[in-house]
């Protein structure tokens, strides 16, 4: 089992990616894409609102693979923004931690 595959790494892991593709800015990276597009942070913006709509309806359809997949990709972007702004997994998890 790879660091990756324990639950809590997860994000951590898929983090880091992130935080490579916007250092490293390969061409064939949708997540470089996103760092480097014309419309800059408004491109990940519009999809973080594409995705928490899509959410939403696989939620009132009760479609729980899509609700799942949807949810994915709302993480994913949510991560993208929050690189974007030079914050962290660890600042999101510390704000979670303070409303306990």
């Amino acid at each position: 089992m790879t660091e990756a595959d324990e639950p809590e790494a997860v994000l951590d892991a898929l983090f880091a990616t992130i935080e490579d593709r916007r250092d490293r800015l390969p061409e064939d990276s949708y997540t470089a894409s996103l760092f480097t597009h014309e419309k800059g942070e408004n491109a990940t913006l519009e999809k973080i609102g594409e995705e928490t709509t899509e959410v939403v309806l696989a939620a009132k359809d009760g479609d729980d693979p899509e609700l799942l997949a949807e949810s994915a990709d709302l993480v994913y972007h949510l991560l993208v923004l929050l690189a974007m702004k030079g914050l962290t997994v660890d600042d999101l998890r510390d704000e979670l931690e303070d409303r306990f």
